[in-house]
């Protein structure tokens, strides 16, 4: 026998992905989001972008190098980090709120686990709701700009829908384009989308998860929401926070997810119930952010009851 053959471990099957690559990616795709949000919401927003962002970067080259460990923060980890942060804070929030969130995503919870790859939260969705239990009245103060207006704190559209069953200060095209308060990122449903394309035309991010949250969710309020199938309704809950931002953007982590295609249907599931009940029940109008958290603790779960069983294994018969 003439032939040679090469003998190597798993993986045998590789990608040219590299996860610098992917950063980039997705940071690249936020850049509609947040190109508005500086437009939107002027020079304060783009300063808590930069803060956080670079508090990130800061914390984990300080961290690794204290800690005699590899230098990582090349592979774009840290910046998407405190760049989804940054779009998931009030704009009027103060420098410092960033340079916190910042810290405790990166330390506490990227960081303290073994860094990338063994966090079990999502880091900037952790440090939001450290910062939303610790900092709450200046979480939930929303500064927005208009062009007959310098500057006037509102509520948010759900916070208005909770309050009085209606939009009061908005029109519907106003959640569509953008033109309405909540943190730096959330608003232009229109720019998200943009970027959610992207991803998705580059095979960064399939539906599978997006999907089943989205409709699972519609499925809830519309059976709990008290409203029925009521367009105003439905659209504030879908465009009027922060559900468009997670949905594409931090449920999908590739991290914090499942890996199984039946566990991505059932972690979306879970998504768009916890959401709903947090939504439509809690306390608070919003609820995105601690249902995605939640989901990731069972992330693990999850992937045990759907990793498919290997060949002669005991599979079905």
């Amino acid at each position: 026998m003439s032939e040679k053959y090469n003998i190597s471990t798993s993986p045998h099957i590789r990608s040219k992905a590299t996860t610098n690559n992917i950063m980039l990616m997705v940071a690249l795709a936020l850049m509609p989001a947040t190109v508005f949000g500086v437009f939107n919401f002027g020079i304060n927003a783009l300063i808590l972008i930069i803060v956080t962002t670079g508090t990130c970067i800061a914390t984990e080259y300080l961290y690794q190098k204290y800690m005699n460990k590899k230098i990582t923060i090349k592979d774009g980890s840290a910046l998407l980090t405190g760049l989804l942060l940054a779009l998931n804070l009030p704009a009027n929030a103060p420098w410092w709120i960033g340079v916190v969130g910042g810290v405790v995503a990166i330390l506490l919870i990227k960081q303290v686990f073994g860094g990338l790859g063994q966090n079990v939260m999502n880091p900037a969705l952790g440090a939001r709701c450290f910062l939303l239990i610790s900092f709450t009245g200046i979480m939930t103060d929303f500064t927005y700009h208009s062009s007959t207006i310098d500057a006037i704190t509102t509520a948010t559209p759900l916070a208005e829908l909770r309050e009085h069953g209606a939009l009061v200060s908005y029109e519907f095209m106003d959640l569509i384009i953008g033109n309405i308060s909540g943190t730096i990122g959330e608003t232009s449903v229109i720019a998200i989308l943009i970027g959610a394309g992207f991803l998705i035309y580059k095979g960064i991010i399939d539906l599978r998860i997006p999907a089943s949250y989205l409709l699972s969710f519609l499925a809830f309020i519309i059976i709990f929401g008290g409203h029925g199938i009521d367009p105003m309704f439905i659209g504030t809950h879908l465009f009027g926070g922060g559900l468009m931002l997670g949905v594409f953007f931090m449920a999908t982590d590739y991290v914090t997810s499942p890996i199984t295609k039946q566990g991505q249907l059932v972690y979306g599931v879970c998504l768009g119930v916890l959401t709903g009940v947090f939504r439509i029940f809690g306390a608070s109008a919003e609820g995105v952010s601690y249902a995605i958290i939640f989901c990731n603790l069972l992330v693990p779960l999850i992937e045990k009851v759907t990793l498919p069983k290997p060949f002669g294994k005991g599979g079905e018969k």
